[in-house]
């Protein structure tokens, strides 16, 4: 039997190919009466696109490369899809006139600017590119202000939060409390982690993701970004703002009250679970996720982070208290030194160590404007190359 949704939406999906987009798509089919799919946008993973185009149809769909996007209108000339193609793809898939939900799903820095084009075209914004709000935050908040937006959040993190908080006020909160499964290193000693692989940073013990955030779930960067995600959703002060270990991934995480009370929210390692109450909000809906059965789950256990072992972490509240361009600069440097490790040419313990030092050379600005933000964004990026080549010479 099919979940309701009472409210009929026309979404695009900002990174269809990817793992939340993907799980969008397998939320939306078991809601397929009820959500019309007008657009999708992609990087270059045709194949899987032209799939979803057969099924979906969209209205538009975007692909960032050209070579791909050619490719792919040669293979889908029996339809009448349109294809746009470029650095702007993506924004023109989010400013369609034709939708009035976008699901914000493109990893890194590149899904800022269609994250804002969606906001600014009136678009409710579900938000899984935590990076939009890492590098931009008040800046995307305030154009959310003004356009009348709604930013539902999709990581499972953040959707707990927002789940925990309906009814309340935010000035009832004494703190956001982040869980964290650890990743895979969560027992390994600082000398051990210098030797880990990129394959054994990808056996995420509890989540399946894409692999840019699996490597930051074993980093705990991804914590660190998840914090000042936080601090820009919710409106509050980011010293009421905390990351926990959890490793059992069941609580997702926690709201404490001035009182004492503290909510949580628990659920099975399934994304399409919170994907599906964003899509649904403010309703819910009968979904195919598995539920957690309580009395087979055992012990819930709970500790600090070992920020000396996880330096990541450690930087992300640095960021989150200095704010500024800082967090760009965490973020970017961040997002440059994964590549290189995934690429071969940098250990894993290197990513945080590269990061640290970019954002100990940086003179931070206040009050930044969107261009100041993606100057940030480069600088940290060409920091980063340079002190890499210095490590590998």
């Amino acid at each position: 039997m099919k979940g309701d949704l009472l409210l009929a939406r026309s979404v695009v999906i900002l990174g269809s190919t990817g793992s939340i987009g993907t799980q969008t798509l397998d939320v939306i089919k078991w809601h397929h009466d009820d959500i019309k799919v007008v657009g999708l946008a992609a990087n270059k993973n045709i194949d899987i696109l032209e799939k979803q185009i057969r099924i979906w149809r969209p209205h538009i769909v975007g692909v960032a490369h050209p070579g791909a996007a050619r490719l792919l209108k040669s293979r889908i000339r029996d339809t009448n899809v349109e294809v746009v193609s470029g650095q702007n793809a993506a924004s023109t898939v989010a400013s369609c006139d034709f939708a009035d939900f976008a699901v914000s799903a493109i990893v890194g820095m590149e899904g800022l600017m269609p994250t804002i084009r969606a906001i600014e075209s009136g678009k409710t914004v579900a938000l899984a590119t935590k990076e939009a709000l890492v590098a931009a935050g008040e800046i995307v908040m305030s154009k959310a202000s003004r356009h009348g937006v709604n930013i539902l959040p999709i990581d499972s993190e953040h959707s707990a939060i927002f789940q925990c908080l309906q009814g309340h006020d935010i000035k009832g909160v004494e703190r956001l409390i982040l869980t964290a499964s650890g990743g895979p290193f969560l027992r390994f000693s600082k000398e051990k982690m210098k030797g880990v692989t990129l394959e054994d940073a990808l056996r995420h013990p509890t989540w399946s993701m894409g692999v840019k955030v699996t490597i930051d779930s074993a980093t705990l960067m991804n914590k660190g970004l998840e914090l000042i995600e936080a601090r820009w959703l919710f409106g509050i002060d980011p010293m009421k703002i905390c990351a926990i270990i959890h490793p059992e991934s069941i609580v997702h995480s926690m709201v404490e009250f001035v009182d004492g009370s503290i909510l949580a929210q628990l659920g099975a390692q399934d994304m399409r679970l919170p994907i599906q109450y964003a899509l649904s909000f403010p309703e819910r809906t009968k979904g195919f996720c598995d539920k957690i059965n309580l009395t087979k789950a055992g012990s819930l256990t709970f500790e600090e982070p070992d920020l000396e072992r996880f330096p990541a972490l450690r930087l992300g509240y640095e960021a989150l208290k200095t704010g500024g361009t800082l967090p760009c600069v965490l973020n970017s440097a961040n997002e440059k030194a994964v590549d290189l490790f995934i690429a071969g040419k940098i250990g894993f313990c290197d990513i945080a160590g590269l990061v640290e030092g970019v954002m100990e050379s940086h003179n931070v600005t206040e009050g930044a404007s969107l261009e100041q933000i993606l100057v940030a964004d480069s600088w940290a990026r060409e920091q980063v190359s340079k002190q890499a080549g210095r490590i590998r010479g």
